[in-house]
């Protein structure tokens, strides 16, 4: 990159950030490795449905039985990129796939209603924990303005 007598004119700081910045090359290599490619561990719902393609998907599938390929263009999405939401929605456990009898080669993506329980509790307690602080600063308000 430099050549030796550039080093030595470069400043003490100069050479200090020349110095890291294969380190720091090397580091954002591996953190967007282990954003996009590490699906190894167990993907919460809600980090799964806070893609805006992925909820998509989910309420294309809510309708009825879909194939990638018909999602990817519903959603005008490449294929690849589609597999990928697909793969993080079946280790959520929110769709599931199955194979067609006739063809073994079609993979059909159908939603998981069951999955959706845990959710479906979550914000019902969150609305009724929201109906008794905004009840509570409705009696507050009304007590001061008497």
């Amino acid at each position: 990159m430099f050549r030796d007598t550039d080093r030595r004119r470069r400043s003490g700081t100069d050479r200090r950030i020349c110095d890291a910045m294969p380190r720091l090359y090397s580091l954002s290599q591996e953190l967007t490795f282990n954003m996009f490619v590490n699906y190894s561990g167990r993907v919460d719902v809600f980090d799964a449905l806070a893609d805006p393609t992925r909820r998509r998907v989910v309420q294309l599938l809510g309708v009825r039985r879909h194939r990638a390929g018909e999602l990817a263009d519903a959603t005008g999405m490449s294929r690849s990129a589609m597999s990928r939401h697909l793969k993080i929605l079946l280790t959520t456990g929110m769709i599931e796939d199955e194979r067609v009898p006739e063809d073994a080669r079609i993979r059909m993506f159908k939603l998981q209603p069951e999955s959706l329980v845990a959710v479906q509790a979550f914000l019902d307690q969150l609305q009724a924990e929201w109906r008794t602080q905004l009840g509570s600063f409705k009696r507050h308000v009304e007590a001061k303005t008497r």
